[in-house]
């Protein structure tokens, strides 16, 4: 990532805009906007517990992700001020999912802790090491969170069920606001330097994933719950095709430039060979 003053400058209007719809039209209060006192016990399933457990978990490794994105970002103030915004409202939808297993009866306060004590024996890194790749990995990665708690609020408001239509609605929401600032990020990133943008988004797209993959206890049994991910079609169709829309740019030049890093890799390691 570029870290000119108009780079920079760009990047700090880009957070101030996050910022001050956040501020104005965003905020929401986990104990006070959640209608708590409609939790109906009749309508607790597994498969509810099992969602709001795995999104939790995923959530509980806030510490991990704003301390590693920080020291990543940290000499580029809109960013790192996007940083801790980020931190404080994810640590928001953590304490949301826990309030409403605990508050809900669908896990107990030792099973809860036992959860957690598991969850906390595992460090999440960083996937990718430039800020340009993990600006990337953030676009996907809220695309694919979004989609999933979207997917969420549609069971919920057909089952009737205000608490957690009402969690989902926030949540996926905030989302959405967090993948609008990463796309707005990559959109001055592709002004500055197309060529070295589409090469770092098409490197993190073939090692994309997501984060709870490795991290989440029995993940892939977890996710065998309906609805609790998106398919790798919904992903392509719903979250990477209209990134590269937003971007200027499309499935084919993202093959082309996959090509080019491929051929120019494999060039690089014939000559190291070589010599």
């Amino acid at each position: 990532m570029g870290a000119s003053l108009t780079h920079k400058d760009n990047i700090y209007r880009a957070y101030m805009e996050f910022f001050d719809i956040a501020e104005r039209k965003r905020r929401w209060h986990p104990l006070n906007d959640i209608p708590w006192e409609k939790l109906d016990i009749s309508k607790n399933t597994e498969e509810k517990a099992i969602s709001a457990e795995t999104y939790c978990g995923v959530e509980l490794y806030v510490p991990d992700y704003t301390a590693n994105g920080l020291n990543l970002v940290r000499p580029i103030f809109g960013y790192a001020w996007f940083e801790t915004n980020w931190g404080y409202e994810e640590s928001k939808h953590g304490l949301t999912f826990r309030e409403y297993l605990i508050r809900s009866g669908l896990r107990t306060e030792e099973q809860y802790a036992e959860f957690e004590k598991h969850i906390f024996t595992k460090v999440w890194n960083l996937p990718f090491h430039t800020p340009r790749q993990m600006t990337c990995y953030g676009a996907l990665q809220e695309s694919a969170t979004f989609l999933a708690y979207r997917s969420q609020l549609r069971k919920a408001q057909q089952e009737k069920d205000e608490v957690l239509e009402k969690i989902y609605f926030y949540i996926s929401r905030d989302e959405g606001a967090h993948m609008g600032f990463y796309l707005q990020v990559l959109q001055y990133e592709m002004e500055e330097d197309r060529e070295g943008t589409l090469t770092d988004l098409s490197y993190v797209v073939r090692h994309f994933q997501m984060p709870g993959i490795e991290l989440i206890p029995e993940y892939d049994q977890r996710f065998q719950v309906n609805g609790i991910g998106i398919s790798f079609q919904q992903f392509l169709q719903r979250g990477l095709f209209p990134i590269l829309k937003a971007l200027g740019t499309s499935r084919s030049e993202l093959v082309r430039v996959s090509k080019r890093m491929f051929e120019k890799s494999n060039k690089a390691h014939i000559k190291a060979v070589c010599q």
